[in-house]
């Protein structure tokens, strides 16, 4: 729709474009001056105006982290694009552009205000994540179906719309479809929606709403469904254990069993296999529900720790903020009696022993500091200890409850062997009553065949068991020896800032005291 620059020559939007913008739009005054002359850092910048540009290309602007502000109306943009790393942006205006759909939106998730208008947009979508939407302007598109409205109902936040100018706009039924199916609606078109308006268009449209509510209502109980049990898995993953509460594992082995598929077939071996089965996922509900006792330990375990560590760490505060205080008292005191003195020796007497009281200060701060690293080290330490006994019986405990499925598998190998042979035999000696598939009886030709198709078909099983067991035991460890790395790591990290933040208080307070005596000296 943007015909007013088809003649114009595009340009790329680039760093130096930016640098320019951001060092237009900053304040004026000293400060401004001062900022421009230094640089103004990118990711400082809350607001962005690149309007008349002449853009046909949205690129560059990741370093704008911050930004709450972004004007890109009145270019040439034809897709929406380069806008991911802008995830606090609350108001993007792409009005007067060419883009035809709407796309590249999906990180915006605090976006609030929305400028699309003036475009080539034909259809209203892909606006999902923008769950804080409350102003929407799509006039002068080319959106035609009424059905888009029907999208809009899924922002509750939504209370400005603007579609004049598009096809749906000429629509008999237009303003009164829009008030019956996004009744929270307060501007349309910018003119308040007033509620007789409103009442009139729930009365004409009240089966279709009610039809459209009732599938609603049914959409959202799936995806209540679907969420809850993503969450219950998700769980169930933390635990190590899941998919163990029924017989997944147990439908896994023979799912790519060609053999043992086959040999189903057989007299008496669904019978085998259903009492297999039954004794097999009742070890694995075992598993499943130790899993989830053991997590519920470590769950404690973890929890205690992080209580531990948080009230060593807020007692030795309170305690050093105590002396901080206590020191400040006498601080000011020390200042002012400094800056009273004339005599240089009692003037020099007074700095030295300030400064000895700020060395006392840094000594005391930093006891307190190696008193909490030490105690923190031992409650570290417990904790490792704690949670690898945990994890060392949960895996023990885990890998005696697997071999139990082992020997149900075993078990199972050696009466079906047993039925095989059995069967080969009567077929042999033409005894066989049962009419098997014609894949079937070519198993039993010899008994080698038949011997190792039951073999295949066992190990195969004991495989899918092993890799499970490897799969939970790995994954396990995996998650103890990253948890103890991680707490040893934050524990160094906490300590690097805190004796950072004593130093830098101490060289303030030091630095006090040296202007001061510098100033009086020559004075």
């Amino acid at each position: 729709m943007n015909w007013l620059y088809d003649s114009v020559e595009p340009r790329v939007m680039d760093e130096d474009m930016l640098k320019l913008a951001v060092g237009e739009q900053g304040p004026r005054d000293e400060a401004g001056q001062l900022a421009r002359q230094e640089g103004i850092l990118f990711k400082d910048v809350l607001s962005l105006r690149l309007d008349f540009q002449n853009i046909l290309r949205i690129d560059s602007l990741w370093q704008f982290e911050n930004l709450r502000k972004l004007q890109l109306d009145n270019n040439i943009i034809e897709k929406i694009e380069g806008l991911e790393r802008l995830v606090h942006l609350v108001w993007l205006d792409l009005s007067f552009n060419n883009i035809e759909a709407i796309e590249g939106l999906d990180t915006l998730v605090n976006l609030e205000d929305l400028s699309l208008f003036n475009n080539r947009i034909s259809k209203i979508d892909s606006l999902d994540a923008l769950v804080k939407l409350q102003v929407l302007s799509l006039g002068n598109n080319e959106i035609s179906h009424m059905m888009n409205i029907i999208y809009l109902r899924r922002f509750k936040d939504l209370r400005t719309l603007s579609l004049s100018g598009n096809p749906i706009a000429e629509e008999e039924d237009y303003k009164m479809f829009i008030c019956a199916y996004l009744p929270d609606l307060v501007y349309l078109d910018f003119r308040r929606i007033d509620d007789h308006m409103k009442e009139l268009a729930e009365i004409k449209h009240q089966y279709g709403i009610d039809e459209l509510k009732q599938r609603e209502n049914l959409i959202q109980a799936q995806l209540d469904d679907e969420r809850a049990q993503q969450e219950e898995l998700e769980e169930h993953k933390a635990s190590f254990v899941e998919r163990l509460n029924g017989s997944f594992l147990f439908d896994s082995m023979y799912a790519e069993d060609v053999e043992g598929n086959k040999l189903a077939h057989l007299p008496g071996v669904s019978e085998l296999g259903l009492t297999y089965k039954d004794k097999f996922v009742i070890v694995c509900l075992n598993i499943f529900e130790y899993g989830l006792k053991q997590q519920e330990k470590r769950k404690v375990e973890l929890d205690t720790f992080n209580e531990c560590v948080q009230e060593a760490i807020q007692e030795n505060r309170e305690q050093g903020k105590r002396r901080i205080a206590k020191f400040e008292e006498t601080h000011l005191l020390s200042l002012n009696a400094i800056r009273d003195e004339s005599e240089v020796t009692n003037l020099e007497m007074k700095v030295a022993e300030h400064s000895k009281d700020i060395t006392e200060l840094f000594n005391m701060l930093m006891t307190l500091e190696m008193q909490l690293v030490e105690q923190l080290e031992e409650t570290i330490n417990t904790f490792e200890r704690n949670i690898m006994d945990l994890v060392a019986l949960f895996i023990e405990n885990v890998q005696s409850l697997m071999a139990q499925c082992r020997d149900l598998e075993n078990h199972h190998h050696e009466k079906l062997l047993e039925i095989s042979i059995n069967t080969l035999e009567k077929i042999l000696k033409g005894e066989l009553d049962e009419d098997l598939p014609y894949d079937v009886r070519a198993l039993f030709v010899d008994k080698d065949t038949i011997v190792n198709a039951v073999g295949t078909s066992h190990d195969l099983h004991l495989l899918k068991i092993d890799n499970r067991e490897d799969e939970l035991v790995t994954r396990t460890n995996s998650w103890c020896s990253h948890l103890v790395d991680a707490i040893h790591k934050d524990e160094i990290m906490r300590n690097r800032r805190r004796v950072k933040e004593i130093h830098q208080y101490v060289d303030h307070v030091q630095n006090e005291l040296d202007n001061l005596e510098c100033s009086e000296i020559i004075d």
